[in-house]
């Protein structure tokens, strides 16, 4: 499973730093996750970073 970030972000950027395997990156007009990349931070972490720091809260499961 991916996470994806919704059209609630607010391009803060806050999400791109926190991904392990750099899955996350600028989008056209919002930040996108690459859901062949995204792991959900299993073996890195107990939870998504990712959703942690979103102020929006713009990021789900896909």
């Amino acid at each position: 499973m991916a996470m994806k970030i919704t059209d609630e972000c607010i391009n803060c950027a806050a999400c791109e730093p926190e991904c392990p395997i750099d899955a996350i990156s600028e989008g056209d007009e919002i930040y996108v996750i690459d859901p062949d990349l995204c792991i959900e931070c299993e073996g890195h972490f107990d939870e998504p970073q990712c959703v942690l720091v979103c102020p929006t809260d713009a990021i789900v499961k896909a």
